[in-house]
């Protein structure tokens, strides 16, 4: 079972002027071959499909354990490309042919037409994830070597949006996540290591560019994250420490199994957008009834959630780029 936590696993910047553009090639961190639904999935079908749990357990551990993680991943990157898609300026109701300025060659119309300008279970190219992206053979030192063969595409991948995108929401992503995609590099290099006694740290980093030189990773190493495996769970996954352990091969810091998920940060509630009639084209109706409902229910007036409102401060315009080519 899956226990979720209604937080981000880390903090991501208001939403300010939208760039549908970088959307569009954020997306391949979602739905590409090396993207996170192919790292949750792939995890996850081999920990389910694992045998012998009992006697290869710090190695199912890990496998099942980073599984979990990568489901955060996954929204963490929706949650990027919702921001660099949201229009902090639409406060009026929509009027004729309001999405014009969407159409173009760098778009994804199904961005608009489809999901409300949100995040799509696609890549860059607007081709659907597919499970073919899932390896899972049952041999563990092949499963663990594709492993560390995905998290290094997924790297690759991670720097090259960050070069592509300069949206603030797409460098704050690509910096958390450059830098927990490298523990996860480092997790299955050890655990091909202590099974097999092939030194993969020599491969370190890959590709060659040192996590530390990204401006944006650096908030994470300071606090420590490029060394330490979260356990995502409040009693399993307790043999991680048996394979994730010694030293950071770029750091020469010791590694390290911190009990319990990320302090992560509350989600940034993205304003409506009734241009996209998300959540509706009257969308205060819509605040009105759940106002009944909670009185009805015995409920505070303030809702119990806990999200990070986005500032007036914010509000801006379409981005001249987007006007009709």
């Amino acid at each position: 079972m899956i226990l979720r936590i209604d937080r981000w696993a880390t903090e991501l910047p208001p939403p300010t002027e939208p760039d549908p553009e970088g959307a569009n090639v954020v997306q391949e961190l979602m739905g590409g071959r090396f993207g996170e639904m192919s790292t949750l999935m792939n995890y996850t079908f081999q920990s389910f499909n694992f045998r012998h749990r009992q006697g290869a357990r710090p190695f199912y551990d890990l496998i099942a354990n980073i599984a979990a993680e990568e489901y955060g991943h996954i929204e963490l990157v929706a949650a990027a490309i919702n921001s660099m898609l949201t229009d902090t300026a639409t406060g009026e109701k929509a009027p004729e042919a309001a999405l014009k300025q969407y159409r173009g060659d760098n778009f994804n119309p199904h961005h608009f037409v489809s999901g409300g300008k949100g995040a799509l279970p696609q890549d860059s190219r607007g081709n659907p994830w597919t499970g073919d992206y899932v390896f899972s053979s049952g041999d563990l030192i092949e499963d663990l070597t594709h492993n560390f063969f995905l998290e290094t595409g997924a790297r690759n991948n991670k720097l090259r949006v960050y070069e592509m995108v300069d949206h603030p929401a797409a460098r704050a992503l690509t910096g958390y996540l450059l830098t927990r995609g490298g523990v996860h590099q480092v997790a299955y290099a050890r655990a091909v290591e202590k099974l097999t006694g092939a030194d993969l740290m020599k491969l370190f980093p890959t590709p060659r560019i040192e996590t530390a030189k990204i401006p944006e990773c650096q908030p994470h190493i300071k606090n420590g994250s490029h060394t330490k495996l979260y356990r995502f769970s409040p009693s399993d996954y307790q043999e991680l420490a048996a394979v994730f352990n010694g030293p950071h091969p770029e750091t020469g810091e010791e590694l390290t199994v911190e009990q319990g998920p990320p302090e992560g940060s509350p989600p940034v509630d993205l304003p409506p957008q009734p241009d996209v009639f998300a959540p509706d084209y009257a969308p205060e109706e819509i605040a009105e009834i759940a106002q009944k409902l909670r009185k009805q229910a015995g409920l505070p007036d303030e809702p119990l959630g806990e999200v990070i409102p986005v500032p007036t401060s914010t509000l801006g315009k379409v981005k001249d780029k987007l006007t009709p080519g």
